[in-house]
């Protein structure tokens, strides 16, 4: 079955650490500097909109799954590892 982190890997996209929280999605990505943010956020809402309509058929009905808002920031001076352990704290927050 196609999966998210299988449509990452096949674009060449590392997901290094991810946080599902209930009204939001936190993603630390590794790509190309070339790959556009927007790019980014725009395909892998479409790729996992498809997949979950496929899924659960009663989505079908919304007109959309995900808004166009999303938040993207550079790594620049803080370490990989900072943004790992910021991201698995949100999985812990109330």
């Amino acid at each position: 079955m196609a999966t998210p982190l299988k449509k990452a890997a096949k674009l060449e996209w590392e997901i290094v650490a991810l946080a599902i929280m209930p009204d939001h999605v936190h993603l630390f990505f590794s790509v190309d500097p070339g790959v556009a943010p927007n790019q980014l956020a725009h395909r892998l809402k479409g790729y996992t909109s498809h997949l979950l309509r496929r899924e659960l058929p009663n989505l079908i009905r919304l007109p959309s799954l995900w808004t166009r808002s999303y938040f993207v920031s550079a790594a620049g001076r803080v370490s990989s590892k900072t943004i790992e352990q910021y991201t698995a704290a949100q999985k812990t927050r109330g």
